[in-house]
């Protein structure tokens, strides 16, 4: 009995210690999201409000409400059309983030690869997306995913280089000759001290590039592709005049878009809990 007594008392006091600090945790998380949140309850107002007073038709801008009746109508129908094109981003993205980190270790370790193959990565990365497409829908199949995810990797390749080898160059000039005092190898410099000092423009990047490649999966699949994508959906949608169901196809694409930012911010503070942006945040 005084044993129980003992664990209750114990849980009682673990109770009070953590009670302060989640509450205080959860009216941060809550000061900090608040603004968003209102900017954007205020914007669906003043749309909604807009769009009945101006009188402005439906082809043009549908209201809010029209678009959330519609979403919850077309759910059945696009959300199996965003898996399918979420699967052409994810796994573009998965190509270009691969080929991006690979081509900057190289780069960063030997200059004539950095100097000879800049220019080509640069010309490519200014190719409007637009003129790839159909070449890719060529190359692969109009209705071959891995056409999508080929314009994907694309777009996502030149952003993951160029902030990756920033990272493994700009290192601390003190910090590199300490480590050459010790007679360190490439290897150790690499693991210790560059790819560190890297993680966080890394991180940056991936979060552009998870952004484009939705937009690069859909904007490829306009020129064509499977009936599931998202992509075809809303191009027909748009042709036959019906505004409001690619308004709520263009809700699920929004969702992907924070989905992607969402896991690689997790990952980020999984892999980095060292660094300074992220102990600023749980202050």
């Amino acid at each position: 009995m005084s044993q129980l007594m003992e664990v209750t008392a114990s849980l009682e006091a673990v109770t009070l210690t953590a009670g302060p600090s989640l509450r205080a945790r959860l009216a941060a998380t809550l000061r900090r999201y608040l603004p968003a949140l209102a900017v954007f309850a205020l914007g669906l107002v003043l749309w909604e409000t807009g769009v009945a007073v101006f009188r402005i038709e439906g082809f043009l801008l549908p209201r809010p409400s029209l678009i959330a009746a519609t979403f919850l109508r077309e759910f059945p129908v696009i959300f199996p059309a965003g898996l399918f094109t979420l699967r052409e981003a994810g796994g573009g993205f998965l190509i270009g983030c691969a080929l991006g980190l690979a081509v900057a270790l190289a780069t960063a370790r030997w200059t004539v690869i950095s100097e000879g193959f800049m220019p080509f990565a640069i010309a490519v990365n200014a190719t409007p997306i637009v003129a790839l497409a159909p070449i890719m829908n060529n190359w692969f199949g109009i209705t071959n995913p891995m056409a999508k995810m080929s314009m994907v990797a694309v777009i996502v390749f030149f952003p993951v280089m160029i902030n990756t080898v920033r990272g493994l160059t700009l290192v601390d000039a003190g910090a590199l000759e300490l480590l050459r005092s010790y007679a360190a190898g490439e290897f150790t410099v690499l693991a210790k001290l560059r790819l560190p000092n890297a993680l966080p423009f890394v991180f940056s990047a991936f979060k552009v590039a998870g952004t484009l490649s939705v937009i690069g999966a859909i904007v490829s699949e306009y020129f064509g592709g499977s009936r599931q994508a998202l992509g075809v959906y809303i191009s027909q949608q748009a042709a036959l005049f019906h505004f409001a169901e690619a308004w709520a196809a263009i809700l699920v694409a929004c969702a992907m878009g924070l989905a992607f930012y969402i896991i690689i911010l997790l990952a980020e503070r999984w892999l980095m809990p060292w660094h300074a942006s992220q102990r600023s945040g749980e202050e």
